[in-house]
């Protein structure tokens, strides 16, 4: 039977693929901490917005923006930061193999946490899946790649640490999210106090005068555009669509089949740098869409 909530996964692995394209000029424009300030203080004005006309903000509780307030300084403020800053070391290929792994991490600890578990097939098609977005983006480079997106930048280590957070921090951030969902919250308003939260301690920062904080250059008509589009795709809609899923499905399937964005990045980079991906690249999206179609048909 196929399941809403794996469309609404995989629709929000299509917004997160396009948004990480789109957010590599951007960010490193801006530097990984205005850029993520910047969108998130547009789409939290966006979806704040529509709450108060739609009427969504009812269905908040003290309780309810608390757990959505963690999941968003988890998830938003210290893991998308750690992501972009990662993506300004790394590039977007490598960024997301490492970034890949919050698909393992997630259905360990909603095992532990709410003992959810997976089917035999299930199971199976996960496993092909995240081997299958690993394989993708880890074998994806061709060896006469000089693209300025595959070149490092800083420090190689720090960039791998801090995608592994970003990792971590992804599936904290939609494990504490898990049952504030299930409670039947609106997922408009949900994702608002969510991404307000992480906007807030962003603006915290640059009051604070963190140097990091500022923008590495100043901010042009091209660039917002950028920065907008990017967020209302990527955190707006791709966040709000993981936040209805787990509104009923497993937080571990959830994230697996959120997770083949990176394969989903494959043809946006073919378009961008005007050359297919190379052999191991289609090898692991053929993994993964064996994978996606175990797990849609269990």
């Amino acid at each position: 039977m196929l399941l809403s909530y794996d469309l609404l996964a995989l629709a929000a692995a299509a917004c997160w693929a396009l948004g990480s394209v789109l957010a590599v000029g951007p960010a490193r424009h801006l530097g990984s901490l205005a850029f993520n300030r910047w969108r998130l203080a547009i789409v939290a004005s966006a979806l704040w917005l529509f709450t108060v006309l739609a009427g969504g903000w009812q269905s908040l509780t003290p309780g309810l923006i608390g757990a959505m307030a963690l999941s968003g300084l988890i998830g938003i403020f210290i893991g998308d930061t750690a992501l972009f800053a990662a993506m300004n070391r790394l590039g977007p290929r490598r960024t997301g193999v490492l970034f890949a792994s919050h698909a393992v991490l997630t259905p360990l600890l909603g095992f532990v946490l709410f003992a959810e578990t997976l089917g035999g097939q299930a199971l199976l098609g996960a496993v092909l899946t995240v081997a299958g977005v690993m394989t993708a983006v880890f074998l994806g480079r061709r060896a006469e790649e000089t693209h300025e997106w595959e070149a490092d930048r800083g420090d190689v280590r720090l960039g791998v640490a801090l995608a592994l957070l970003a990792a971590l921090c992804q599936a904290g951030g939609t494990l504490v999210a898990k049952p504030a969902m299930a409670s039947g919250v609106d997922p408009v308003a949900a994702a608002a106090v969510r991404i307000s939260t992480g906007f807030l301690l962003h603006a915290l920062l640059l009051l604070a005068g963190v140097r990091a904080a500022q923008a590495h250059h100043p901010l042009t008509a091209t660039v917002l555009r950028q920065t907008a589009t990017n967020g209302l795709i990527a955190v707006g809609l791709g966040m709000t669509l993981v936040l209805v899923a787990l509104e009923h499905g497993n937080a571990g399937m959830v994230a697996i089949l959120s997770s083949v964005s990176p394969v989903l990045v494959l043809p946006l980079l073919w378009w961008r740098l005007g050359r297919p991906p190379a052999a191991g690249a289609w090898l692991g999206a053929l993994l993964t869409v064996l994978g996606t179609a175990l797990i849609l048909a269990r």
